[in-house]
């Protein structure tokens, strides 16, 4: 699914416009209508007894007053409330608010805050939401703000035009405040924020309404988000010709663990085994290989020398200088622990294990040395750089707190991309992917039971395994994530939706990878 920026939805009004000769009051004219439509098809009983609409004074209002005289054209029960004065109100938008009242409309005005409690004092039986749209950049205060909080207090159904009032269309970040939407009815194309957290929250069920943008205007813009679904993945999924063999399907070096954490490592490579590697070297602490091997009969293991139940660098690195070569893809971080010696592995397999042909994903641990160095160690890099982090890894990384990745996932995406020039998958529900040439994209699998210990682990030998297969940076990620979180939700599904543990998910990835390529949605 295309997702758009509010800049694009501003460009894909104007080209339609400017270009291809598309009257934009039928746009407008258009958009109202769906939203109308929209409401009277979910909300049946809602339209023969008080729906409100309110405005603001933007294109946004303009949409509502279409949306409310088309209701009242209907002989449905419909009134207005618009935040601010008429008098104010200027071109398409004035134009809906007059043919609104010239068909008989009520349109109260809020001027001030004390006059919102008055207005909305009488339950609706349903709520248009035509306040502001996708151009809001600032946060919401004052009658806007009291207006927000007065509708959502009200507890009926709010269909929103084009996105919840509140909500970042660019990131999903909420402005203060927000509409908690039951429905919204978007026009053309989805927007980020409809997408990602936390204003997937608040826009409730997404409906697209094809208003009549000109085919050659998304062309020009050719947006580079997506929201990542079965078919934009399922290409990706390479049936294996008969004649195949282990070495055709990538070596994948797993560089992981520490005493205690051995686990890491076998989880990242089982999850590579299970993802179709055909080869898998787990390079691991001395101190753990036996629990590794054991952990994993079908991986090659190399012991590498240890320290206090860690990488002793100097001695690894000079192993690793011979083992790393002609590997397909380096995985790395998973329970390596936080030490010096983490730090000097980190900075050889950046500057020295990467390779035009050969990538390395950067997890956990690995993220937190490159957070204690200084991401300057990343310009380096001779070849492709994948980085996984959490949010908490994020926050490290950039300096600043978990909450405010959290509020700005896209944005925190793209600062990190602009500081490495690495590829960048943000974890979480709704995981963002990021690329160097400006694509983002938002997975759409994946549940809450998924929070539970060793998915990241998980997450880095499918990604990994998937680059030594010889699909781009990009793709891998966008074709990882979705399947593991399409894993998951199969094992949600046949087992239940909480309880289940990483090793399950691993289990399930043959058979995913097989639902996936068959259009088997489970």
């Amino acid at each position: 699914m295309i997702l758009l920026d509010a800049n694009q939805s501003r460009q894909l009004d104007q080209i339609s416009q400017g270009k291809f000769g598309i009257r934009s009051f039928d746009l407008m004219t258009r958009a109202g209508n769906a939203v109308a439509i929209s409401l009277a098809r979910n909300y049946p009983d809602a339209i023969a007894s008080d729906v409100l609409m309110v405005a603001g004074k933007g294109n946004n209002g303009g949409d509502g007053f279409v949306a409310a005289r088309r209701l009242l054209r209907s002989r449905a029960s419909v009134r207005a409330l618009l935040i601010g004065e008429a008098s104010r109100l200027k071109g398409d938008a004035a134009r809906a608010f007059r043919e609104f009242v010239s068909d008989g409309g009520a349109v109260d005005e809020i001027g001030d805050e004390a006059e919102t409690s008055k207005h909305l004092k009488t339950r609706p039986s349903a709520i248009i939401d035509a306040i502001f749209g996708t151009g809001l950049n600032a946060k919401i205060e004052g009658i806007a703000a009291r207006t927000i909080e007065a509708i959502n207090d009200l507890g009926v159904p709010v269909v929103a035009v084009d996105i919840a009032s509140g909500v970042n269309a660019d990131t999903g970040a909420i402005m203060g405040c927000a509409v908690k939407a039951t429905r919204t009815v978007t026009f053309g194309f989805a927007k980020f924020g409809h997408a990602s957290y936390p204003g997937l929250s608040v826009c409730g069920d997404l409906e697209i309404a094809d208003i009549g943008f000109a085919t050659g205007a998304i062309s020009e813009i050719a947006p580079r988000g997506r929201l990542i679904e079965a078919p934009d993945v399922r290409p990706l999924i390479r049936p294996r010709a008969n004649n195949s063999h282990k070495g055709h399907n990538g070596h994948l070096i797993v560089i992981a663990g520490s005493r205690g954490k051995g686990g890491a490592a076998v989880l990242a490579s089982r999850a590579a085994l299970r993802t179709g590697a055909g080869l898998v070297t787990a390079a691991i602490p001395d101190c753990v290989s036996d629990i590794v091997a054991i952990g994993q009969a079908e991986l090659m293991t190399e012991p590498m020398p240890s320290r206090e139940g860690h990488f002793a660098a100097g001695a690894t690195i000079a192993r690793l200088c011979e083992l790393i070569e002609g590997k397909s893809a380096v995985a790395t971080g998973p329970g390596i622990g936080v030490s010096e010696d983490a730090q000097e592995l980190v900075e050889f397999l950046i500057t020295d294990g990467t390779a035009p042909e050969r990538p390395v994903l950067i997890d956990a641990d690995g993220l937190n040395a490159i957070a204690a160095m200084g991401m300057e160690v990343l310009g380096k890099a001779k070849g492709p750089i994948v980085m996984t982090p959490h949010p908490g890894e994020m926050s490290r990384l950039l300096k600043i707190s978990t909450a405010e990745v959290n509020a700005d996932r896209i944005g925190a995406v793209r600062w990190l991309i602009a500081q490495t020039g690495a590829y960048v998958l943000l974890k979480g529900s709704r995981s963002v992917i990021g690329g160097p040439d400006g694509t983002i994209y938002i997975n759409s699998t994946g549940n809450a039971g998924m929070g539970t210990p060793g998915m990241g682990d998980a997450l880095s030998g499918i990604v990994a395994t998937l680059m030594g297969q010889r699909l781009s940076p990009i793709e891998a990620l966008a074709l990882g994530a979705f399947l593991h979180g399409y894993a998951a939700d199969r094992v949600a599904e046949s087992r239940g939706s909480v309880g289940y543990i990483a090793g399950d998910l691993i289990e399930e990835l043959p058979a995913a990878l097989e639902g996936i390529a068959s259009g088997d949605e489970y």
